[in-house]
């Protein structure tokens, strides 16, 4: 199927869909973490290589099928959320993002050391098996959860949290579990980000999963708006091809990516979307549509 499409859409322009929607569901991911339950994370590159290392070790050793070896890495990936999130989601602020940011290095550094890795030479031989297909079915299927997620109970509990934690324990809410939760999903979604990752660049080198890393993630959720689907799609899609886009100037294109970051945080400082819900919209509008359509005593 990558082929056929290659034939009629360049290759390069094929690439970077493809690694946009990898990004979307590593920002979906942290858009629980961050946007709905309100927990900073400056540590969302490392769930995305636990998932990236663990599905091409998988594949690489056992030989495993790619869909079986991409729900290892995210479920690898989801168990690490569960075991820092314990002992670290009873921090807030600054202080959950510094130990989130230690987490990462921690991770980093492991995977660097590591054997069975190619320590700092990096991994390399992965077969390409991420598609522009697979990616993008995997994608809606993560925007649709997401969706259901906000609109459940659950949802709406990380929603309490996040506005008042005090207030929402007294309601009954256990905000430690419900936290744990969002972070171990959030860390699901990067997992299989990261095993889609590998599988299509082919080389892994934990350098690729620094702050940076981090940072640009978390950067996609911000510029989008905190709390919105949406906006954590508009975000990634902006910011993953923007520097495509600049390329035409190498000298100064993280210069005009940093201006473009600093003028969307002045004006605009509660992200694109932050606020807006598009379906609800959607629905006001198709129902003002359809009231001026009716004609006045008309059934």
């Amino acid at each position: 199927m990558d082929d056929l499409i290659r034939q009629f859409i360049n290759p390069y322009y094929v690439q970077v869909l493809t690694l946009l929607g990898i990004f979307l569901i590593a920002a979906l991911g942290l858009h629980l973490i961050t946007g709905v339950t309100g927990q900073l994370s400056f540590g969302h590159a490392a769930f995305l290589s636990i998932g990236a290392y663990t599905a091409a070790l998988l594949n690489l050793r056992l030989d495993l099928p790619f869909l079986a070896c991409l729900l290892a890495g995210a479920c690898a990936a989801a168990l690490a959320g569960v075991l820092v999130g314990f002992p670290s989601m009873r921090l807030t602020g600054d202080y959950l993002g510094i130990a989130t940011l230690g987490f990462a290095e921690i991770v980093r550094v492991v995977f660097m050391n590591l054997e069975i890795t190619g320590g700092a030479r990096g991994l390399a031989g992965i077969p390409r098996e991420t598609n522009l297909v697979t990616v993008y079915v995997l994608v809606i299927l993560t925007i649709w959860a997401m969706y259901r997620l906000n609109n459940s109970r659950f949802g709406r509990a990380l929603v309490a949290i996040r506005e008042d934690e005090i207030a929402a324990e007294c309601m009954g809410i256990k905000s430690l579990w419900y936290k744990v939760g969002a972070f171990a999903i959030g860390s699901f979604c990067a997992g299989l980000a990261g095993g889609l990752y590998a599988h299509l660049l082919q080389y892994l080198n934990p350098s690729d999963f620094g702050f940076a890393r981090s940072f640009e993630i978390l950067c996609f959720v911000v510029l989008g708006g905190l709390g919105s689907i949406p906006g954590a799609v508009l975000g990634t899609t902006i910011l993953t091809i923007a520097p495509e886009m600049l390329r035409f100037s190498a000298e100064y294109r993280m210069m005009m990516y940093g201006i473009l970051m600093v003028l969307m945080m002045i004006f605009r400082p509660s992200g694109l979307l932050g606020g807006v819900d598009l379906v609800r919209s959607f629905k006001h509008l198709l129902s003002k549509t359809r009231n001026t359509a009716t004609p006045a005593g008309g059934t």
